[in-house]
Order: structure tokens, then C-alpha cells, then sequence
């Protein structure tokens, strides 16, 4: 079970192909001092290689007085022995969460210099974020191009769902995993190749506790939360609403007909996150879907933008040194 969020561990597939890294999946000694010696093991063409156990799980073994026999397991590592020292989970935490941020440190630099507006849809499970996915992809067509991961235990009906209204979209399977990370997602945009100066979502897997805790490299996270549930649900689950810079009330037409205060959750969030934005929408009318996708043009043209001021500094930089070059007297 994973120290950070609980999630089991498992196989994680994108697109139905078994996914790992040399930089993430492997063996992990340590050594009674305390130290760790780590080495890691690539699985080719889907294939396990002779470090990978029966059921295609990759393992780090832990060994030592205090830790021995417990087994680190999944693209993060998670570890699942009552034996491990609380000092040696928040160094494993620590470890787990310092990995996760390098790859979304690169994830976001790629979308950066790209130009590309990445957003982490996050909700629990049946808010109705691929309804409202949909519908939003459906009505950005001719605006610009959108493009999406998919993030879900199992199946691929999601990403069916998002490639039937023609747009790319890859699927990413996390086993028993409970959220995406970003080497995942990193996965995922070398095999998606959003364009230069487009929209990307990241629909994470149904979950308000988990995705909290890792950063996917997106420029914002966006929380979604439907009338279906309780008006309580951010005080409930603070971490992931403090995480968000945008709530999306949705089902907001089922308002007549279910005993929910949107005022007040409203209101629940904004004490747990101030200065959350908030819109209300229907992904079944398309209520409030003008303020909605005018928050995303404004995103996606901010994203160029920078983009394009960063290339001009880089040119304006090169010019510099190739002028200097030339009053030395060096040829450029």
C-alpha cells in the first residue's frame, strides 16, 4: 500500500502498453546504516526482464533491523509492511514525492515551451468531468485544438468517449493506482504529441484525496463538484479545494430536484481555498458553458503568449551575443 495516498500498487498501462521507466521502476537495497542503494530494470517491448516478479510487478525490496522484508511496489513506490519505521516512511514519502515533482518540473517546462494550456480535472468519481469534457471539446472545435489523457483504474471507455468527438486523447490505466502522476502523464505526452499552442486536459482518476498530493506539471488544477454531492464535500476534503484554482459546480440543472445549497458549498469552498474561482455549469444544458470556456481562451492565449515572449527573449538574447561576436572579431 502506498505511504503517500494508500493506493495499491499494479501495472500501468497507456494506451494497453505496459508502461515503466529505468527512472522509476526497480530495486531499492538498503543497508543497516541507512543507506540506499538503488538500481533499476527496463521492461522491453512489454516483456518482464528477470528482476520482474510473477504478475509483471516491478518490486524494491528494502532490507535492514528495522525494515526488513517489506516491499516497495508501483511507478512511485509504495510499501506495505507494518514493520517499516515512521521514520523510514516519511524518508520513503519524501523520496516518492521529490521524484513525482522532478517529472513534473519537466512536464511543465515541455508545455511551456510548447505553448500548451494543461489543465488536471479532478473530482470524485460520477461529478460528470468526461460528460462535461465532452461537451467542452464540442464546442472549442474551430476555436483551437484540444487534446487529453485519460486517467482510470481500468478500461479505455473514457478516452472512447473523448476520441469520438475527434479529438486525440491517450488513455492511462493505473491498476489499483488511485491517481495519475507525472511520469505517467510524461508517458502519455510522448505518445500524444499535444500541438504547439494548444488546450490539454488531464482527466485524473476519480479521487479527492490522492491527486492533491501530486503535481502532474498542469498550470492549474480545476475541481470538479457536482449537486449530486454534499454541499459539505471542501471542508470534507480541504487538501484537494486548496489545491484547486478553479471549482466547476456542475449538474447544476438537477438544483430543483435534490436538497443542495450551492450558496453553501460555495461558501465551504472559499473558506478552504480563498480566491478559489468558481463557475456554474450543466454539462446537460450547457449552462454557464460561456463563462467556462472563456476562462479556458483566456488560459490557452496566456499560454501563448508566454510562449512567444519567451522565444523573443531567446532571439533578442542570441542576436546580443552574436553582436558581440562580431565586434570582437570572431566569426558568429
Amino acid at each position: 500500500m502506498c505511504t503517500t495516498c494508500g493506493c495499491g500498487g499494479g501495472e500501468t498501462t497507456v494506451d494497453g502498453a505496459i508502461v515503466e521507466s529505468a527512472a522509476v521502476n526497480g530495486h531499492a537495497h538498503g543497508h543497516e546504516d541507512g543507506t540506499i542503494h538503488t538500481h533499476w530494470h527496463r521492461r522491453e517491448g512489454g516483456r518482464p526482464d528477470a528482476h520482474t516478479h510473477a504478475g509483471g510487478l516491478s518490486h524494491r525490496h528494502v532490507h535492514g533491523s528495522a525494515v526488513r522484508g517489506s516491499a516497495l511496489h508501483g511507478p512511485l513506490g509504495a510499501v506495505h509492511d507494518a514493520s517499516v519505521s515512521p521514520e523510514r516512511i516519511v524518508r520513503i514519502e519524501e523520496d516518492i514525492l521529490a521524484r513525482n515533482n522532478a517529472y513534473a518540473a519537466a512536464n511543465r517546462q515541455r508545455l511551456a515551451d510548447a505553448g500548451i494550456f494543461a489543465l488536471n480535472l479532478v473530482s470524485s468519481p460520477g461529478s460528470g468531468k468526461t460528460t462535461l469534457l465532452v461537451r467542452t471539446i464540442e464546442r472549442l472545435q474551430g476555436r483551437f485544438h484540444v487534446s487529453v489523457i485519460e486517467g482510470d483504474q481500468q478500461t479505455s471507455l473514457d478516452a472512447d468517449r473523448i476520441r469520438a468527438t475527434g479529438a486525440a486523447a491517450v488513455q492511462v490505466n493505473t491498476g489499483k493506482g488511485c491517481h495519475l502522476d507525472a511520469h505517467m502523464v510524461g508517458d502519455a505526452l510522448e505518445r500524444l504529441s499535444p500541438r504547439d499552442g494548444s488546450l490539454l486536459f488531464v482527466e485524473n482518476v476519480g479521487n479527492l484525496v490522492c491527486p492533491a498530493a501530486f503535481d502532474l506539471g498542469e498550470a492549474h488544477k480545476v475541481v470538479i463538484l457536482s449537486v449530486t454531492e454534499g454541499e459539505d464535500k471542501p471542508r470534507k476534503y480541504p487538501d484537494m479545494f486548496r489545491a484547486a484554482d478553479l471549482m466547476l459546480l456542475n449538474k447544476i440543472d438537477l438544483l430543483p430536484y435534490v436538497q443542495f445549497d450551492d450558496g453553501r458549498a460555495i461558501d465551504n469552498a472559499l473558506t478552504v481555498r480563498q480566491g478559489l474561482e468558481v463557475i456554474r455549469v450543466s454539462a446537460t444544458t450547457g449552462a454557464g458553458f460561456d463563462e467556462w470556456l472563456a476562462w479556458l481562451e483566456r488560459g490557452v492565449e496566456a499560454a501563448r503568449a508566454a510562449r512567444d515572449r519567451d522565444v523573443a527573449a531567446l532571439r533578442r538574447r542570441v542576436a546580443e551575443l552574436e553582436a558581440q561576436l562580431a565586434t570582437s572579431g570572431h566569426p558568429a
